[in-house]
């Protein structure tokens, strides 16, 4: 019973965790009536938190591993009630930094949930149960819409303290829910980032993640305050759209990791990137509100599924490293949101409008395209390559002229060539001579004509002897059908059975 409240339980905490990390931003409005600040300011209040969100999420993942989920949320839980205190008696724009900066705590328990969760369930769920721990994200657009609505009516700093009683009631749940017989992972700390900071793909995770979950966390700080300066809406209404944003986002994050244990991770991410590319571009012309709202929405599409996708693949890929891997690539997902509102701003201050940044959005998301077609049909080859090393049966691949390209392990073992030996020679090297012209007259015609030929043949190994083989020839085509490589496959069938048939070869 532990075990399976572990999911939910996990789920409501990253809901928490997320609500207050997103405080400051869903109470500047309110808050920059009572502490003059400058919109310079403003963009660091809202960015600072995420610099601790960000790069406590690596120590996290590892103590995770190391000492259970449990006694992590617990930790977390009581080191957030100071700063969200100390943010309620804020009078100067310090004392939003050093409380921003420390509330940081609760978007880093991100990674404890994705380290944690994966234990409990099989590897084909494993996209959809992260996707559903993932939708913790909705804590942002609850504080996003809720505390706007509080603090019309109880003022900021009472909203603030309401959030303390909230991590308290949590602080006993975990106490009482959290499993303590969780399974740990020991390995030393230094040992598991040796094992992953030389893969690239780790990279390639952070920087698809930099700009899914960190468009995301971007979008959710800078929204509320973007839309009431540069729409002049209502506060309460700017909330409720950025929770819109937010709930989208969220929802769909279950969809992303559903989607990814039923087919092709790498493709779904194609339409991830081909959509932020389209939106970044349509938000840089700087529309009216309707077509920024279609933006938006496209955009928190987008990120949601991509958020999904992306932490499906990552256990595929470091499951032995979990814990060090996904907080490196739940961190740079959080820096991702904490440079584009400082950017945004200074660019506004620069030419007047925030087109640049957006238009920078959509170049890197059509980088981040290409690398994944790129990996795409990558892995094709690497799959392809796997398969012609480890299969026991001999392969053999020429150009359209005869010549020979590779050999795989299997030729070596059963002919004695060694691919040294025969890269570049002619596959008549292994002829035994038992074999008539027209028998190879006839085995080409076949080749020709249907495009493969089947039969057995005598050849000669290396030693000299001669050895009965039963070989398939398939002609390789390109786009345009025409051939261009030939691929033997073939097995030793001396001493068998089937080698006191007919020797008649066979076209299929």
């Amino acid at each position: 019973m532990n075990k399976k409240m572990q999911l939910p339980l996990q789920t409501m905490n990253l809901i928490v965790g997320f609500m207050v990390w997103v405080l400051l931003s869903s109470l500047l409005s309110f808050i920059i009536e009572d502490i003059q600040i400058t919109p310079q300011q403003a963009a660091w209040v809202t960015a600072i938190p995420v610099i601790l969100g960000s790069i406590l999420r690596i120590p996290m993942g590892y103590l995770t591993n190391l000492i259970g989920a449990r006694l992590i949320f617990i930790i977390s839980f009581i080191l957030l009630i100071p700063p969200v205190y100390y943010i309620s008696i804020a009078n100067s724009f310090i004392d939003l930094v050093i409380g921003g900066l420390f509330i940081g705590i609760g978007g880093a328990i991100f990674s404890v949930g994705v380290t944690s969760l994966p234990k409990y369930y099989s590897k084909d769920r494993h996209g959809f149960v992260n996707g559903i721990y993932g939708a913790g994200n909705i804590g942002t657009a609850i504080t996003a819409f809720s505390a706007p609505v509080v603090a019309a009516n109880f003022g900021w700093s009472t909203t603030v303290q309401f959030y303390m009683v909230l991590l308290g009631i949590f602080i006993v749940a975990n106490i009482i829910f959290g499993d303590k017989q969780e399974v740990k992972v020991k390995t030393p700390l230094i040992q598991q980032i040796k094992s992953v900071y030389k893969n690239e793909k780790l990279w390639i995770f952070c920087l698809f993640y930099f700009i899914t979950f960190g468009s995301f966390v971007a979008f959710t700080v800078y929204l509320p305050n973007f839309l009431v300066n540069n729409f002049d809406l209502d506060k309460v209404d700017a909330g409720m759209r950025t929770a819109g944003f937010i709930a989208v986002a969220t929802f769909l994050r279950p969809l992303g990791g559903w989607l990814a244990d039923k087919f092709n991770s790498l493709i779904l991410l194609m339409y991830v990137f081909a959509g932020f590319t389209v939106s970044a571009v349509l938000l840089s012309f700087a529309p009216s509100i309707n077509l920024y709202a279609v933006g938006c929405i496209s955009i928190a599409i987008s990120a949601g599924i991509g958020n999904g996708v992306i932490f499906k693949l990552m256990p595929q890929y470091f499951n032995k490293q979990a814990g060090i891997a996904n907080g490196i690539v739940a961190a740079m997902g959080g820096l991702g949101g904490f440079f584009p509102p400082l950017i945004l701003t200074t660019l506004y201050d620069l030419t007047g409008h925030y087109a640049i940044g957006f238009m920078a959005l959509s170049q890197v998301a059509l980088a981040s395209l290409i690398i994944v077609i790129w990996m795409y049909y990558q892995e094709k080859l690497t799959i392809s390559a796997k398969v012609i090393k480890t299969s026991p049966l001999g392969m053999m691949v020429t150009n359209k002229n005869g010549k020979i390209i590779t050999v795989n392990p299997a030729f070596t073992k059963l002919t004695g060539y060694s691919p040294e030996e025969m890269v570049g020679e002619n596959p008549n090297k292994l002829s035994s001579g038992k074999q008539t012209k027209k028998f190879y007259e006839e085995m080409w015609k076949d080749i020709q004509q249907y495009g493969y030929w089947q039969g057995k043949i005598w050849n000669k190994r290396k030693d000299g002897n001669d050895y009965l083989e039963w070989l398939t020839i398939n002609a390789i085509q390109d786009d345009s059908g025409e051939i261009i490589q030939y691929a033997g496959i073939f097995s030793d069938i001396t001493d068998s059975d089937f080698s006191k048939t007919d020797l008649k070869p066979q076209s299929i």
